[in-house]
């Protein structure tokens, strides 16, 4: 058995939020008490006040979570400037948090502090991991969601899928905060890693339109881009765009190995001198790549892709829950549409269940079931729970 309760509020006041979410959980509790939790919050709210409330009322809760650039639940819908908590219950699945600190000088370090912290109370072996940790992006560089993959996959070893977002702060770009228990930090990497009777699937869309022919990269050097087909990085995009500067609106696909499974790489900043461009990720040397562009219709769609695939992969009967991780760069682009994201997952539900998720600074999740992890950008990631 896997019972999942929501609470969402999008009262601004700290206090009243914490207390209205509260009370929503406790009546669709009955009396059942949690064993883990996800908070998603916005970034002005007073967090350490929130933690402490939840602590009165669940004392000892696995809890984990990350303020984000918007808030998504099966009671409000898509929302920003908002609260949301998500409560696990279950008899059968063992769900435990840990943290890592100090993520931006050592991820790999602080992936093998939070999985060994979770794991070490656990009596099976991991079967899943959800993660939430600290973004780093003023500089356009993320410290990144590749090491921090890297570091969690050292930790649990490359079978067990990585799924989750970075937290967000409304675009500033300032800031994020992530939660672990009553603690509040700004550069850590908490998990909630799930094991015994638990049966998940995920899935991913995008919904950008590949353009042009496909091509390799002959220079990179982690997040730079230098040389695409022999030719400035720069080049090969203004042979598409003219002089437009490559923006979020044209990321590129980076293909796996020999196969049409893709991730995308987001542009950040150019530099005329060498015709290099900064990526929001890594680039491999060598990698297959193919410029994209944006239809916001294909982008929405993308969303029920996501979920079908999960649903269809799914290795159950009947999924008890519903998370979703979805990009920023998405809910930014697509303005007041972005809430049909959300209203497509909705449709397509075989049944009601409890959906919660937030808008990311970049996205964790496997191309396909039993696959490698991803770490991935303007992507649509759908993860569905439950025992039966």
């Amino acid at each position: 058995m896997l019972k999942t309760v929501l609470g969402h509020s999008d009262d601004p006041d700290s206090q009243d939020a914490i207390e209205e979410v509260l009370e929503q959980c406790t009546r669709e509790l009955a009396g059942m008490l949690p064993k883990a939790g996800l908070l998603f919050a916005a970034i002005d709210f007073d967090h350490a006040l929130i933690l402490q409330k939840i602590n009165q009322v669940f004392p000892g809760l696995q809890l984990i979570g990350c303020t984000t650039d918007g808030e998504i639940s099966s009671i409000l819908g898509f929302q920003q400037d908002s609260l949301t908590l998500t409560l696990f219950c279950s008899d059968t699945v063992e769900i435990y948090a840990g943290v890592g600190r100090q993520t931006e000088q050592d991820a790999i370090a602080a992936a093998h502090q939070a999985v060994q912290q979770a794991t070490e109370k656990s009596l099976t072996p991991a079967k899943l991991c959800i993660t939430v940790p600290a973004s780093y992006t003023a500089d356009g560089s993320t410290t990144s969601g590749e090491q921090i993959l890297k570091g969690l996959e050292l930790a649990l070893g490359k079978n067990v899928p990585v799924v989750g977002g970075t937290a967000g702060d409304q675009f500033r770009f300032q800031k994020t905060y992530q939660f672990f228990g009553t603690e509040v930090f700004t550069d850590a990497l908490p998990v909630l890693i799930f094991a015994g009777d638990l049966r998940f699937s995920h899935g991913t869309g995008c919904g950008w339109q590949p353009i042009g022919s496909k091509s390799t990269v002959t220079k990179s050097h982690k997040t730079v881009l230098y040389e695409i087909d022999g030719q400035s990085a720069l080049n090969f995009y203004q042979k598409y765009l003219g002089d437009r500067s490559p923006t979020a609106e044209h990321p590129l696909y980076v293909y796996e190995e020999d196969s049409d499974r893709c991730y995308l790489r987001v542009p950040n900043t150019c530099d005329l001198e060498t015709g290099s461009i900064n990526f929001l990720g890594n680039i491999p040397q060598g990698a297959t790549v193919q410029l994209a562009e944006i239809s916001r219709d294909q982008v929405i769609a993308a969303s029920e892709t996501s979920f079908k695939m999960a649903l269809n992969n799914y290795p159950g009967t009947e999924p008890e829950a519903v998370l979703i991780f979805s990009c920023c760069c998405r809910r930014w682009l697509l303005g007041t549409r972005a809430k049909e994201e959300y209203d497509l997952v909705k449709k397509a539900l075989p049944k009601i269940m409890p959906i919660a998720g937030f808008y990311t600074y970049g996205e964790f999740a496997p191309l396909q079931q039993q696959g490698s992890n991803y770490y991935h950008q303007e992507t649509f990631v759908t993860l569905l729970l439950g025992t039966a």
